[in-house]
């Protein structure tokens, strides 16, 4: 029947065009002939293949003594892994919830109760954390030991490696080897949690080898250093504002005036004083007319964007560098409050309340913060906010950040609240999370389509306290559709809040299935006991 290569020439070709040597007949038997022809080759083929020399055997896999998780919820996870494969080829889901979404809700309590993951859906879990970033972290604490073990077997699961190998070299004292000879993203991940755990060292570690790393290098590893940023850095910083990098300058210059008792931020102070001064008719503002080679090094950029001009960039620089301490000694003894209460002349207010609003943030002070955002609008009122709101709420307590949100809402509706809600605490308060089923109900009476509010509804679904299933629940039945209201919306509205009811109720199934009380001297069997 000939070589190899002439039958899979031919079945690349089509018996019509090539038939292998003593194959005859029509085209139905020629096919059928070379396809026995295929058969009798492969069983020669391997007939012929010398067996392989044995590799060596894994060792065996490292106890991990902590409790198996409960039977139910064994089997949630399961079900939560096998759904998000399905998840690509799915189409609408309807009323169903989104399995995949609380995918990541179910690790991070899992992991809070100290469980382990069962083995049979190791694979699983690491394929899913493979896949999703967000997963990573919540995933590889709850695959354990055993799951490096896993991971050291196939090379698809390598990132598992490097994040074990990284927090193994930052407990035992391998820092240094690690440093010299890992993969970037390894060495990022051992700065950051060395930050964590040892501040100090770790800023020594960077500075050992800070000046024969490229440049892109440095300016992720600059980064890292805003995790336990401190005084004790501020001599690092200072040298790299002489870096040959822009970027790097700027991003230190940046660390550095988020450190109020800094050189650079006195200096910032003190070129921001000289442009703000206090009139009986209220706040003057004179903008720099020039950018000098002292400001550029300290972090101030010389060259606008478009449409901005060059005095009010440099001035909004200079004022978000400066520490807020400065402003009530230099504006006559006043509390925040009173200062933004204060008119500003010549139309300079925005730029100095969203100056303010950026320093605020960056020195995460509350009281400028609170400030800054006042009392919500009332209904009646124009939002007209300066600066980012969700910036500015997301460092104040959680409690007051939800307060001040659930007003917000309940006077303006949810247009406007996406970024806000998202820098809520999780689970939203019970204020909040009626605040914010109100608004959706009034949306809906409104005859809107519920996808215009597909976003706040995703967060519903991951940050609605699980008891507001049943204030959901009331708005499940299809309501009557206004006159001048978008056709079927009420129809849709429905199927969207029987899919919230539905996951609030699972969510709450979910975390009641992690609780179950363990008998006592559980524990996931340990090497040999597989």
């Amino acid at each position: 029947m000939g070589s190899w290569d002439d039958l899979v020439g031919s079945a690349l070709l089509g018996t019509e065009r090539r038939r292998p040597a003593g194959v005859v007949g029509d085209a139905e038997e020629a096919a059928v002939a070379l396809l026995d022809a295929a058969a009798a080759g492969v069983i020669r083929r391997r007939a012929g293949v010398t067996p392989a020399a044995a590799g060596t055997r894994p060792g065996l896999a490292p106890a991990d003594r902590r409790p198996d998780l409960p039977e139910a919820a064994r089997r949630r996870l399961a079900m939560l892994l096998a759904d998000r494969t399905a998840d690509a080829a799915r189409g609408r889901r309807g009323a169903t919830p989104n399995l995949a979404e609380l995918l990541p809700q179910w690790l991070a309590a899992a992991r809070r109760e100290g469980y382990a993951a069962p083995h049979a859906l190791l694979p699983a879990l690491l394929d899913a954390a493979r896949a999703r970033t967000d997963l990573r972290t919540d995933a590889l604490a709850l695959a354990g030991p055993r799951g490096l073990w896993l991971a050291a077997l196939n090379p698809d699961w390598k990132f598992a490696l490097r994040a074990g190998q990284g927090a193994a070299a930052a407990e035992e004292g391998d820092a240094e080897q690690l440093w010299e000879e890992g993969l970037f993203a390894e060495r990022i991940a051992l700065l950051t949690r060395m930050r964590l755990a040892d501040a100090a060292a770790a800023l020594a570690l960077l500075e050992s080898s800070w000046r024969t790393e490229r440049a892109e290098d440095r300016l992720m590893f600059l980064d890292a250093l805003r995790t336990g940023l401190s005084p004790a850095d501020e001599e690092f910083l200072e040298q790299a504002l002489n870096d040959r990098s822009r970027n790097v300058r700027t991003t230190a210059a940046e660390l550095l005036s988020a450190l109020p008792g800094s050189a650079l931020a006195a200096r910032m102070a003190e070129r921001a004083r000289s442009c703000v001064s206090l009139s009986p008719e209220g706040i003057v503002v004179e903008a720099p007319y020039a950018c000098d080679p002292a400001m550029e090094r300290d972090g101030v950029a010389a060259k606008p964007p478009s449409g901005r001009g060059e005095r009010a960039w440099w001035f909004g620089q200079l004022v978000d560098a400066a520490p807020l301490s400065t402003w009530p000694a230099r504006l006559g003894g006043r509390t925040p409050e009173e200062i933004i209460a204060l008119p500003v002349l010549d139309d300079w207010q925005p730029d100095l309340h969203a100056a303010w609003c950026r320093a605020a943030v960056r020195q995460r002070d509350t009281g400028w913060a609170r400030a800054l955002l006042g009392p919500p609008p009332k209904p009646a009122a124009p939002v007209t906010a300066v600066g980012d709101p969700a910036k500015l709420l997301s460092i104040l307590p959680g409690p007051e950040r939800g307060a001040w949100v659930a007003e917000f809402i309940a006077a303006h509706g949810l247009s406007e609240a996406f970024q806000m809600l998202s820098v809520c605490a999780v689970p939203w308060s019970r204020p909040l999370g009626r605040a914010v089923v109100d608004a959706l109900d009034i949306a809906r009476e409104g005859g809107s389509y519920p996808w215009s509010f597909s976003g706040v509804m995703g967060l519903a679904e991951r940050c609605l306290d699980p008891d507001a299933a049943d204030q959901v629940a009331v708005l499940t039945a299809a309501a009557e559709e206004p006159p001048d209201g978008s056709p079927g919306a009420g129809t849709y509205w429905s199927e969207a809040f029987q899919r919230l009811t539905g996951t609030l109720r699972l969510r709450a199934l979910m975390l009641a299935e992690l609780r179950v009380p363990q008998p006592s001297g559980s524990s996931i069997p340990g090497p040999g006991r597989a």
